[in-house]
């Protein structure tokens, strides 16, 4: 697990006094402010000050930009806040970030692959697996009925998939 996890990214920049369009990957979208100052992958720090919502995200001012074109250079930026910031979650709750890259094996124990992406569709996770031996990748349905077991400790998943899904 990582010390810091992904909160949100520059989409580009909004208006022509500096300010950026940020994007929030937080449950709330709102907290990403409080998280502030966050940092970028090169570890600058960007304190955000949010002044108003925008289509996918927020209107922010960042102290450290100045201009438009400061703000132009920032697009595509990852904003990561560190993990000790973060909500603790309940039992049955994960951050994407910690399932990436954990094998995935079925209820015999069987190797299944690895999980390369955890994507949502509109209802609920899915859980991208690159097979193992393999390139190919299948989807699993991130729920209680197909995945009984998430022990990150151990560093494995736990499927049931239904018949005709591998």
């Amino acid at each position: 697990m990582s010390d810091k996890m992904v909160v949100g990214a520059i989409s580009g920049a909004y208006g022509v006094h500096g300010e950026v369009r940020v994007k929030s990957f937080c449950a709330n979208p709102q907290d990403i402010e409080t998280y502030s100052p966050l940092t970028d992958d090169q570890g600058r720090s960007y304190t955000l000050a949010i002044v108003g919502a925008v289509k996918n995200g927020f209107a922010t001012r960042i102290v450290e930009v100045a201009t438009k074109e400061d703000a132009d250079a920032l697009k595509g930026t990852q904003l990561f806040a560190r993990r000790e910031q973060l909500p603790s979650l309940p039992d049955d709750e994960y951050y994407h970030a910690d399932l990436i890259g954990v094998r995935v094996v079925d209820t015999g124990g069987a190797d299944i692959g690895t999980v390369k992406t955890v994507q949502n569709n509109g209802s609920d996770d899915l859980l991208e697996v690159i097979l193992t031996g393999s390139s190919a990748t299948v989807f699993i349905p991130f729920t209680m009925a197909v995945v009984p077991t998430v022990d990150l400790d151990a560093g494995r998943i736990v499927i049931d998939p239904p018949e005709g899904l591998l």
